[in-house]
Parts: structure tokens; C-alpha cells; sequence
């Protein structure tokens, strides 16, 4: 994470570089284009309300262009100065109203340009590109264990968003560039403050296939399971999301107030609103494409060890459909591995025992093992652990003392093998994981559970980030 930042930074610095000798270029002029109407455009005349204000704002000489005239004004002194477009006739076409900063920078109050703003354009999509470059850049360089981390599910869900956003910024870029009359500055500020609504937008197909599935899966599953709290999360969540996505849209298509503080208002809550729901909409993308490129991963054939978490097992002993398809993938691997290169690894079963087992997981487990005609010589159970953490520390010290430096893999159910990776990484162990396969209805409502325990020891960090980006979408609401 600390090299994303640096290469953030260092983008955001070579950007500001280049809008500040941009401008430097640009002196103090700024070109305006004003519309008029047609046929008026080659007899018009700019006229200050007085002449004092002519010193502020000098305009040249209005030139026709498409669909009105163009004209170049240069910054004189500091202040606010308005202007008058009159036809032949004397009738005022329009007014213009323009202020010089101390630095000499012509702003448009009734286009929200500025001297250089082309080039700040220009640099606000290059920002969001070149974010999204740097964070899919390495989403794509993670892997092996470092791939199991928070920080990986960062790079692509605000990755995505980036590049979204910079797509759209780009659209709206070259359309300036193309009809500058039509496509104004202030359409770049609202471009900006609604970034979450937009986001909300494009991905609206995406996220509502994704709530449809979870709760026709999460139905499945209540078919089979007690309506339990736990059975009924993907449920939550896809009703959620589409409610969500629904208030989003609501907030931003209809007008709740009358009044210009009101509808000021109503701009700070959708922004706010919809920036802290497009970022829960990223954390979940990314956990979601974490996880399933989690559990199609398949370590190399090169393991010294292989960990297999466990979990409940039946009162007599025999393993239960979940725990047999950890053990038969992780044997799987073992035979494929031993097969293809000759190099034999430690199984290592870890799991302690539970109220309600009558030994712990370890051992049936490696009575399992046994009964596949695994040699007892390699298997080397871990006993004592109460949950995925403990299983990563207590294996891993059990593998120190057995061949410090080993290479090691780790086997459990498909949902499961993102978080028992950083799991393993928060217990120092460095190892690759593997999934077994679970039924099509049981794995989504599993794999939310999955999700909400993986960002769930982390709230206080990700409240933080979200309420400090849906203040800043506000306040930027505020000031634009």
C-alpha cells in the first residue's frame, strides 16, 4: 500500500507541476465563448457596466464562432467586472459577470471556467486514469500469499471506480474539446460531486444481476437450512442493495425542495448518500472478485506442507460433506504433487475440539487420511486451535520446527479460502490456498458471512474512510 500511495502522490504532483506551468503559459487571458443568437454573432459588442470595470476584465475584439461569438479577455486588476453583450441595436443580448483573482486568473461565474481550465480538465482525467493504472497495476503484481490482504481488495474495488470515473471524465473532456459551448466547466464540477452517483449508475446492471442471484440462491438455501439470522444474510444483502441503489436514484432525479438552500441541501445529502454507498458497493466488488479468484487458484506443485482447516464434524466420528471436501481436495493436490514431481508433502489437519465433538477435528481428520491409505509418516496433526487464526499460528509453528522456511499450502471450502489467507498472513505464515467445492445455493450466503467477518475486524478503519470520503463529497458540494 505504501508504494500506491507514493505512486499516487507522485502522479498528483507531476499533474499539479503541469497545471501550474500551464497556466504560467497561459498568462492571464481567458477566452469565453458565448452564445448568441444566430446571425448576431459578427456585430456584436462587449460593453463593461462601467468604466471602472473595464480595467478589470479588458475584452478584444468578439469574433463569430458556432452558435455565438468568441472573445478573448485579458486580467488587468483584481476585482469583479460586468459585462454587457449588445446587439447593433443596443438590446443586451446577455450578461456577463467575471472576477480576477490576486494571481490574475479570470473566473466565469456563468460557465464556471478559469484561465487554463482545459488544462485542469485535462489533469483531473488524467488523475482518476492514471489511479486506476497504479491500483489494477497492483491488484495484478499481488500475488502468491500477498494476494491474501485488505489492501488487495482495495486495489480493485477503488481500481474499478477510478476508471469509471476517469472514462466518464474522458468523455466529457473530449466533448468539451469538440463543442465547448455546450459541454461547460460546470459540467465538469458536477461531474466531480456526483462521482458516487455515477459509479451508482454505470454498475447498476452489474449490481442488481448480483442481488437477484443472491437471493434466489439464499431462498435455495432456506429450502435446506433453518431460517437463521446467518441463513439469511445474502438475503439482507441483495434486498439492501437494491433498496440502496433505488433511494440513490430517487434522491438524484426528483427535487425535494423549492428553494436554492434547499436544493443546495438536497445536492450535499445525495452526494454524501451516494459516495458512502459507492464506496460499500467497491469494498464488496472487490471482496467478491478476491474471493472468487481466491478459490480458483491452485498453488504450485511445489508444497512442503499442506494445512487443512477444519471444521464441524458428526458425533460419531465421520466426516461431514463440508470437512470431506477440504480433506479430499487437499489429498487431491498431495497425490497430484507427488505424482508430477516426485516431492512428497506433510498434511497437516489442524483443528481442536469443539463442546459437541467427541475428539478433536485433527484427529478425524487424520483418521480420514488414514483410511485413504495416506502413510501415517505424513500427516502431522495441530489439535488445539479454536478457529481459522489459531489454526495458521499453531500450524505454523508445528512447520517451524519441522523444516523452518517450508513451503505451504492450506485447503478448505471455496468461500472460506480468501479470509483463511489473510488470515495466515496476520499469523506470519506465508501460504497459498485452495478450494473445495460446496453446493451452488450454500456457497453465496456463505461467502457474504465471509465478507461481513473480513471487514468486520476492521470497521472502525473502514467508517473512517467512508466518512471522511462522504465528507469531502460534501463539502465539495458545498463549495462548487
Amino acid at each position: 500500500m505504501k508504494n500506491v500511495v507514493r505512486q499516487m502522490a507522485l502522479l498528483v504532483g507531476v499533474l499539479l507541476l503541469a497545471c501550474v506551468v500551464c497556466r504560467l503559459a497561459t498568462r492571464n487571458v481567458y477566452v469565453d465563448r458565448i452564445p448568441v443568437a444566430q446571425g448576431a454573432g459578427a456585430a456584436v459588442r462587449i460593453v463593461p457596466d462601467s468604466g471602472r470595470q473595464g480595467e478589470i476584465v479588458k475584452p478584444g475584439e468578439p469574433t463569430a464562432s458556432r452558435d455565438g461569438i468568441q472573445v478573448t479577455l485579458r486580467a488587468g486588476e483584481p476585482g469583479e467586472a460586468w459585462y454587457a453583450v449588445r446587439d447593433p441595436h443596443g438590446v443586451t443580448l446577455s450578461t456577463q459577470h467575471y472576477r480576477v483573482g490576486r494571481f490574475l486568473t479570470v473566473y466565469d461565474y456563468d460557465t464556471g471556467g478559469f484561465t487554463g481550465d482545459s488544462v485542469v480538465m485535462a489533469a483531473l482525467t488524467a488523475f482518476w486514469l492514471g489511479t486506476a493504472l497504479i491500483m489494477l497495476k497492483a491488484f495484478r503484481q499481488a500475488t502468491g500469499p500477498a494476494f491474501y490482504a485488505y489492501d488487495t481488495i482495495y486495489y480493485v474495488g477503488f481500481g474499478v471506480f477510478a476508471l469509471v470515473s476517469g472514462v466518464m471524465m474522458l468523455n466529457l473532456f473530449l466533448r468539451r474539446l469538440a463543442r465547448p459551448q455546450d459541454f461547460l466547466m460546470l459540467d465538469v464540477y458536477a461531474a466531480l460531486c456526483d462521482a458516487g452517483f455515477n459509479f451508482m449508475v454505470v454498475t447498476l446492471p452489474l449490481l442488481v444481476v448480483f442481488a437477484v442471484a443472491m437471493c434466489v440462491s439464499n431462498l435455495a438455501l432456506l429450502r435446506h437450512e433453518q431460517a437463521k439470522l446467518k441463513n439469511v444474510l445474502g438475503l439482507l444483502v441483495g434486498l439492501g442493495l437494491l433498496a440502496g441503489e433505488a433511494l440513490g436514484i430517487a434522491l438524484s432525479t426528483r427535487s425535494y425542495f423549492s428553494t436554492p438552500q434547499g436544493y443546495r441541501l438536497q445536492m450535499v445529502i445525495q452526494n454524501v448518500y451516494t459516495t458512502a454507498f459507492a464506496y460499500f458497493e467497491c469494498m464488496l466488488m472487490g471482496a467478491a472478485i478476491c474471493g472468487l479468484l481466491a478459490a480458483r487458484h491452485v498453488p504450485l506443485q511445489d508444497r512442503d506442507f499442506i494445512i487443512i482447516l477444519g471444521c464441524w464434524f458428526r458425533s460419531d466420528g465421520t466426516l461431514t460433506p463440508l470437512l470431506q471436501g477440504r480433506v479430499d481436495r487437499a489429498l487431491q493436490f498431495w497425490r497430484e504433487q507427488q505424482a508430477a514431481t516426485g516431492k512428497v508433502a506433510m498434511l497437516v489437519p489442524s483443528g481442536g475440539q469443539g463442546s459437541n465433538e467427541p475428539c478433536p477435528e485433527a484427529e478425524a481428520m487424520r483418521r480420514y487420511l488414514l483410511g485413504k491409505g495416506v502413510p501415517e509418516e505424513w500427516i502431522m496433526a495441530e489439535d488445539r486451535s479454536a478457529n481459522t487464526y489459531q489454526n495458521m499460528a499453531f500450524s505454523r509453528a508445528l512447520i517451524e520446527k519441522a523444516r523452518p522456511g517450508g513451503k505451504v499450502a492450506f485447503a478448505t471450502t471455496n468461500y472460506h479460502v480468501f479470509r483463511s489467507g489473510v488470515w495466515a498472513r496476520l499469523a506470519g505464515l506465508q501460504a497459498e490456498g485452495m478450494g473445495s467445492r460446496t453446493r451452488w445455493w450454500y456457497w453465496p450466503n456463505a461467502f457474504m458471512r465471509e465478507c461481513a467477518g473480513l471487514l468486520a475486524k476492521r470497521w472502525r478503519q473502514e467508517l473512517l474512510m467512508v466518512a471522511g470520503l462522504a465528507a469531502f463529497f460534501g463539502l465539495l458540494t458545498l463549495v462548487i
